[in-house]
């Protein structure tokens, strides 16, 4: 069953499925871009690991290598002193309690490197929830994009996220639900940004590469569209229930609602 929505689908914001969508698309991507590349590149998936402190516990489902711990009133258990006898000494006993334990984060990118050198000519990055949230991943994250923005490695940076603080960029002239930034080193500070609607279909982008190259172009919504059938989204996702947070404009939850009538039984 194909997605009902023209462009990127926001139930896919649920934890339950943006863990494996995240990595799906990512490597999707690298697929499409490797038959383009010439002999003088490559495609590489890789990923970055970090210790989160989040506890809340629906940031924990769908993570990949994540602990998944109980409810605190499932663990914790007091006990209240025993006293013997007015004659007899408190016996005071241990009570079972939880300690926080950092979370081990996994997010996945791409960079399309120089063959032989191994040099990064681009990074390719798909924004998670814990980049857009103040925490260790947004300031991870910010750390290394100074990095790239500083160097002479290009950065495509794709935004599929509605929630959360979007990643700065001056000069934008309004806001948008979705976000794509194509930033070439030889142009900085000048990038090229698409603003993207919720109503809208997703674009194209370049994947650009040393000057005097054939970029290789991925037709997003291609790819999204057949990764979207290939992992049965369509037939796992409940259109009963309301989009994820945020919640969404008055206009677009109208248009939403018309839009999803049909599988609602409406």
């Amino acid at each position: 069953m194909p997605s009902p929505f023209p462009g990127m689908n926001p139930y896919l914001e649920y934890p339950a499925f943006w863990s494996s969508f995240h990595t799906r698309l990512i490597v999707a991507i690298a697929d499409v871009v490797a038959p383009q590349l010439s002999s003088q590149y490559y495609v590489e998936v890789e990923s970055r690991t970090y210790q989160s402190d989040e506890s809340e516990e629906e940031l924990l489902i769908g993570i990949p290598d994540a602990i998944v711990f109980a409810r605190q009133e499932d663990t914790l258990t007091t006990e209240s002193p025993i006293i013997e006898s007015a004659s007899t000494a408190t016996q005071i006993r241990p009570e079972q309690v939880t300690v926080p334990m950092p979370l081990e984060v996994k997010e996945r990118y791409l960079e399309v490197r120089e063959m032989g050198t191994d040099a990064v000519i681009t990074v390719v990055e798909l924004l998670s929830p814990t980049n857009k949230r103040s925490g260790e991943g947004r300031s991870a994250y910010e750390k290394k994009r100074r990095l790239i923005l500083g160097s002479d490695t290009h950065l495509v940076e794709v935004d599929l996220l509605r929630g959360g603080k979007p990643m700065v960029v001056r000069g934008v002239q309004s806001g948008s639900t979705y976000r794509i930034l194509i930033s070439r080193s030889h142009q900085r500070p000048t990038a090229d940004f698409y603003r993207i609607a919720l109503q809208q279909s997703l674009p194209s982008f370049p994947i650009p590469l040393k000057p005097g190259d054939v970029d290789p172009i991925v037709p997003l919504q291609e790819v999204f569209n057949q990764l979207f059938e290939r992992a049965r989204y369509g037939t796992r996702i409940d259109y009963r229930q309301s989009a994820p947070p945020p919640a969404l404009s008055k206009t677009d939850q109208q248009w939403v609602d018309a839009l999803l009538a049909p599988l609602r039984g409406a």
